[in-house]
């Protein structure tokens, strides 16, 4: 596992692109919390993802490459294009999809997806790799997630470690997860984590 700075990111984004499309595991700082992700078009790496952390089932959200993207691939309501027009932010929108932009195993049976773009230099790298990234919290299901590296040294933890190929890493980072804005129904629900 490579620990990689933002500095180091900037000067390397055509391994770490490389790395993404293959379908490699990797941490990445957003502007909430840390989260784990991987090519959310790549069903194998998605399948590893979610024995990482144990989680079978729940849906994972994604960074989406551009608003533009969201729009293409996801069906607006009014409030739906105001909550867009707050992006980038603290905030996971729900959106019913369109067709199926992201591997069915992102969101199995569901007919959704959440999306974010975080107000951090992570969106600007995704959008350069062009495809949606998994982002969800490093922890294993319904335990602690990490705030700092050592995190990951938790015995807990082993299985997302040996799994991972690169951090992109910028230090502590305690925080709470993003805003979940629900657009996918006619009542609009928001839900604080």
């Amino acid at each position: 596992m490579q620990v990689i700075t933002r500095a180091e990111a900037k000067l390397r984004k055509g391994e770490i692109k490389e790395k993404i499309l293959k379908g490699d595991l990797f941490i990445h700082p957003t502007d909430t919390i840390y989260g784990i992700g991987c090519n959310a078009l790549d069903s194998k790496a998605v399948k590893k993802l979610r024995k990482a952390k144990q989680r079978p089932d729940s849906p994972f959200s994604v960074i989406a490459p551009s608003k533009a993207w969201i729009e293409d691939n996801c069906e607006l309501t009014q409030e739906a294009k105001e909550w867009l027009n707050k992006l980038p932010g603290p905030y996971t929108l729900i959106l019913k999809t369109k067709e199926s932009p992201v591997c069915k195993e992102v969101a199995p049976g569901k007919g959704s997806l959440g999306v974010r773009i975080p107000n951090h230099w992570i969106s600007s790298l995704v959008e350069w790799i062009g495809v949606p990234i998994i982002t969800t919290s490093v922890n294993v299901t319904d335990e602690p997630f990490m705030e700092k590296i050592e995190d990951l040294d938790l015995d807990i933890n082993e299985d997302i470690k040996r799994k991972l190929s690169f951090v992109l890493y910028e230090g502590e980072k305690p925080g709470r997860p993003s805003k979940i804005i629900h657009l996918e129904k006619d009542e609009v629900k928001v839900k604080e984590r």
